[in-house]
């Protein structure tokens, strides 16, 4: 049976982040150095195969440091932890790993500054990301206050309008996260920013990627977790971006092929959380079906390398 042509248009920069790559060598140097188990508060990033892989070999995945031996090493998830946490294992007297992407760490420390300064924090996040709660939970409560939409500025109370800043959820569309910004600067014409964008690069990156893609393809399939809030963000650019069908799929086994339907062109990305071998594994299921040819779509090139905690470097 002759298969359907299909031109696959592949984003670049796609999948890992330099943030994510370092947060599962802490885990896999941990292993090596202190030997199974090694704790992991929350999971690692959000991706299961990836949590899946590190619990085959010796992670144990926890909800809270409670539930973690007082002597075993813990290692805290690259979305960060509120200040309570690391205090907590401190007065345990744990070996703990802080594995926070270097970029969220960024906003942690704007937020001190800005808080230390006299300003009232505004975060734009989703409530409930751990993200957004270690975020949040760097200052005492009441000092940050959370918005999701343009709508939410409308209704927040604040301390001082005049002493305010707001800081960002890293993995957030960069398109929305625009559109609460003007609402809070027309509300708080006084509010401080961040001196850069909080939103990280690899997040801008793949979001850019889709929408250069979008316009060429029929559909596409973001390789990523349900709970990756930057590969859910991705499916959101490509359809405001002019895909008809955008499709979140953690694995090809979860490809709709009812919804994909006959498309002639299909577009592929991977969130930042999502290992290249499960792209590899959705191209294989396509090509099984239809007759491939591949082309890129490049839109920046990526190298940045965030090192490992002192800590792991020691390891011969």
């Amino acid at each position: 049976m002759t298969k359907s042509p299909l031109t696959l248009y592949l984003a670049a920069p796609r999948g890992f982040c330099a943030g994510v790559d370092r947060a599962i060598k802490i885990v896999e140097k941990a292993l090596v150095k202190w030997g199974a188990p090694v704790y992991v508060r929350h999971e690692i990033v959000h991706n299961k195969f990836v949590v899946d892989d590190l619990r085959a070999k010796g992670a144990v995945f926890v909800e809270e440091l409670s539930e973690c031996p007082t002597d075993r090493p813990v290692i805290f998830s690259a979305h960060g932890v509120p200040k309570s946490v690391p205090a907590e294992a401190a007065n345990r007297e744990m070996i703990y790993v802080d594995a926070t992407c270097p970029l969220v760490s960024k906003v942690h420390i704007e937020a001190e500054r800005h808080s230390a300064a006299g300003l009232q924090i505004i975060m734009i996040g989703h409530d409930g990301h751990p993200e957004t709660i270690g975020t949040m939970g760097q200052l005492p409560e009441g000092e940050v206050l959370l918005v999701e939409t343009p709508d939410d500025v409308a209704e927040v109370e604040v301390r001082d309008p005049d002493k305010l800043a707001f800081v960002t959820q890293t993995t957030l569309s960069v398109d929305d996260t625009a559109d609460i910004v003007v609402a809070l600067q027309a509300r708080f014409p006084n509010i401080k920013g961040p001196h850069k964008e909080d939103i990280c690069y690899a997040t801008t990156n793949r979001q850019e990627a889709v929408k250069a893609m979008a316009g060429q393809v029929e559909a596409m399939l973001v390789v990523g977790a349900p709970n990756s809030s930057n590969s859910r963000r991705l499916v959101e650019v490509g359809t405001k971006a002019g895909c008809a069908y955008s499709q979140l799929v953690q694995r090809a086994t979860d490809i709709d092929w009812r919804a994909l339907g006959s498309v002639s062109t299909l577009g592929i990305t991977a969130g930042a959380s999502a290992p290249e071998v499960l792209v590899d594994e959705v191209i294989e299921a396509l090509r099984a079906r239809f007759d491939v040819t591949v082309a890129e779509v490049e839109t920046a090139k990526e190298s940045v390398h965030f090192k490992v905690p002192r800590v792991l470097r020691e390891i011969a």
